[in-house]
């Protein structure tokens, strides 16, 4: 009867032991929570740009913190408002947003808003300037070459939701107007832009210039902003292609109502909002967004000087069709319109 008792005592004691270990490495396993991308190599791990955000954000300034937690609201609430139909996306949707797996980014590019200097940035975040820290070093054309930057559509379903929800998505916005002015400067006033001439110019010379010239149909290089604007709002511009990413409108480029925007940066605040961004991100020691100048920038009184000419006719049909845009990023009617 001895041996059966000692067997039991055996047992049992095994078992507590077993008990015991199984709880020991429970209490010291730590569950996966860093970010996707984010290496582990014996580091001490740091917090998400996500985390600090909405978890840590007594690192930054309240002000601006207030600020951008106002700029999300207004961006749900006009949503709520203005779009009825919800869709899923797809990786087409995803082609401007840039990642940056190592920091935990998402950066959707609008051109005309200094994408240019946040390509730049990111390259020196993600490694791809080599050497290089200062983002002005990179040459303006290497920062739009395809392929050093990669985009959120590269990615598989489950990696881009897995980005989605974990990484810090960011967009920079500008006044509509100021951004279309913008981009006609550049793309037809400027005499090195040959392609833009050829691609766009020709094609507006012959739709939009009566009798035009032969010249002007065969090199495109002098289309005015009231042609400019005839061809923006004719019907059949859209149907035949997409518009340009220089002046498609920011919600057809980003989808702010599909992708919830952690930080709305504004092109009139854009040292600010970069340094915010770049403070959450942690790297505000290692690279500083380029201080743009200030001599060429397109501005409202610019933008109101190339409006005297549009006929109110045509104002209203352009404010119509960059209308979401205006009302998304809380931008007001500009008044030098005449339509109202």
């Amino acid at each position: 009867m001895r041996k059966p008792k000692v067997i039991r005592m055996v047992f049992a004691l095994f078992l507590g032991c077993f008990i015991m270990v199984i709880f020991y490495f429970n209490s010291n396993l730590k569950p996966a929570s860093e970010p996707v991308g984010e290496r582990s190599s014996g580091q001490k791990s740091r917090r998400s740009p996500l985390q600090t955000l909405y978890g840590d954000g007594d690192q930054i300034e309240s002000a601006v913190q207030a600020i951008h937690q106002g700029r999300r609201e207004l961006l749900e609430e006009a949503c709520h408002s203005y779009t009825r139909k919800r869709r899923v996306l797809i990786p087409e949707d995803l082609k401007h947003v840039i990642v940056d797996d190592q920091h935990g980014l998402l950066y959707c590019y609008v051109p005309k808003v200094a994408c240019t200097n946040w390509k730049r940035v990111l390259m020196v975040l993600t490694g791809t300037a080599g050497s290089l820290r200062d983002p002005l070093a990179i040459p303006a054309n290497e920062a739009h070459i395809p392929g050093n930057l990669r985009t959120l559509s590269e990615y598989s379903t489950t990696q881009i939701n897995q980005r989605l929800r974990s990484y810090l998505k960011f967009v920079f916005v500008r006044e509509p107007f100021e951004r279309l002015v913008s981009a006609y400067r550049n793309k037809f006033t400027r005499s090195y832009n040959t392609a833009f001439h050829k691609r766009y110019g020709t094609k507006i010379v012959r739709r939009h210039r009566p009798d035009p010239q032969p010249e002007a149909l065969e090199r495109g290089n002098d289309v005015s902003f009231e042609e400019f604007v005839y061809y923006l709002v004719d019907p059949a511009t859209q149907r035949e292609e997409p518009f340009n990413e220089h002046w498609e409108r920011v919600h057809s480029l980003c989808h702010p109502c599909l992708i919830h925007y952690d930080v709305v940066g504004k092109y009139e605040t854009l040292e600010q909002d970069s340094r915010y961004v770049l403070q959450l991100a942690g790297v505000e020691d290692q690279v500083s967004f380029p201080a743009s100048s200030k001599s060429t920038r397109t501005t409202g009184d610019m933008a109101a000087q190339f409006f005297q000419n549009i006929s109110p006719f045509y104002q209203k049909k352009l404010y119509n069709l960059y209308r979401m845009d205006f009302l998304l990023f809380n931008y007001s009617i500009p008044a030098y319109l005449k339509f109202r």
